[in-house]
C-alpha cells in the first residue's frame, strides 16, 4: 500500500473496549462494518464493466472475500452476544449513495480512500478490542482489505497519469467524503462514547484519518499541495464539480464490457501463435 500499517497507527494509550460491557457499543459498530461488507459486491458491477482481464479477476476475488466478511462478522456478533442493526444513514449514503458512476471513480473513491478508511479503523479496533476471538477475524479481514486498498491506488495512479484532468474530479469526490466522515465522528464521540476509554478519542482519531486521507491522496496524485491550501472557494467549486459530473455520469454511455474488448488485452495480446 502507499501508506502503511505503521503510519495509520493510532495511539489509544492502552484504552480497550471490554466484554461484556461494551458489547451493545461494539454491536453499533459492527452494524456499520456488516453493511459495508455487504454492499462490497458492488465490485461485481464492476466485474462486468472491468477493462482487462487483470481487474476481473481481482474483483471476482474481491467478491468472494467480501461476502467471506460477512459470514465472519457474523460470528463476531456471536460471540460479543448481539443481533446485527441498523446502518447509520451517513455509512449508507457513503456505501451505497455514493457508488462510482465510472471506473475511476471506483478504484479511487471506493477502493482507495473507502477501504483505506475501513482499514484504519480495522487496525484502531485490533489494537483495543479486549477479545482474542474478535481480534483473529479482524486481522484475517484486514490483510484482505489491504489487498484491496493497494489495488485500487495501483489503479487510480495509472488512470491519472494517463489522464491528469481526472484528479480534480476525484479530489472533489473525496472532500464530500471528509464531510460525511466529520459527521460520522461528530456523532460517535458525542452520541456514544462521550465517557467511554476508547471512543472518547473519536475526536483526535478522526483528525488523524484525515491526515491518512491527505497523505493516500497526495500519494495517488490525486492532491497536489496539501487540503489545507484548498480555499474554501475551491473547496466548493470542485464539490459542486464533482456532484455534477457525478449526477449526470449516470446517463453517460456506459464502457464497452469485456466480452467486447478482451481480445486487445495485454494478456490476450502476449499469447504466442
Amino acid at each position: 500500500m502507499l501508506v502503511s500499517r505503521a503510519e495509520m497507527k493510532f495511539e489509544f494509550g492502552g484504552a480497550k473496549f471490554r466484554l461484556p460491557g461494551d458489547a451493545k457499543l461494539l454491536g453499533w459498530i459492527f452494524d456499520q462494518f456488516l453493511y459495508g461488507e455487504v454492499t462490497g459486491i458492488q465490485c461485481g458491477h464492476w466485474l462486468y464493466r472491468a477493462p482487462s482481464l487483470e481487474a476481473a479477476t481481482f474483483f471476482a476475488r474481491q467478491a468472494v472475500e467480501e461476502l467471506s466478511h460477512v459470514r465472519q462478522f457474523l460470528r463476531i456478533y456471536e460471540f460479543i452476544g448481539i443481533r446485527p442493526g441498523p446502518v447509520h444513514p451517513v455509512i449508507r449514503l457513503m456505501a451505497t449513495g455514493s457508488m462510482g458512476t465510472d471506473y475511476a471513480e471506483h478504484v479511487a473513491t471506493e477502493m482507495a480512500v473507502g477501504e483505506g478508511l475501513v482499514l484504519q479503523i480495522f487496525y484502531a479496533l485490533i489494537d483495543t478490542i479486549d477479545d482474542t476471538r474478535v481480534v483473529k477475524i479482524l486481522e484475517s479481514a484486514t490483510r484482505q482489505e489491504e489487498r484491496h486498498v493497494a489495488f485500487g491506488e495501483r489503479q487510480t495512479q495509472a488512470l491519472i497519469a494517463l489522464k491528469p484532468g481526472l484528479a480534480d474530479y476525484l479530489l472533489g469526490r473525496n472532500l464530500i467524503s471528509l464531510i460525511a466522515m466529520r459527521r460520522l465522528g461528530g456523532y460517535v464521540e458525542k452520541k456514544l462514547g462521550a465517557d467511554h476509554e476508547v471512543l472518547k478519542q473519536a475526536s483526535a482519531f478522526l483528525e488523524q484519518m484525515v491526515v491518512i486521507l491527505e497523505l493516500r491522496l497526495q500519494r495517488m496524485g490525486v492532491l497536489r499541495g496539501t487540503l489545507a491550501d484548498l480555499s474554501g472557494a475551491r473547496r466548493l467549486y470542485l464539490i459542486a464539480r464533482a456532484y455534477t459530473l457525478h449526477f449526470f455520469g449516470r446517463f453517460k454511455r456506459p464502457p464497452k464490457l469485456l466480452t467486447e474488448t478482451y481480445l486487445k488485452d495485454p494478456a490476450v495480446g502476449a499469447v504466442n501463435g
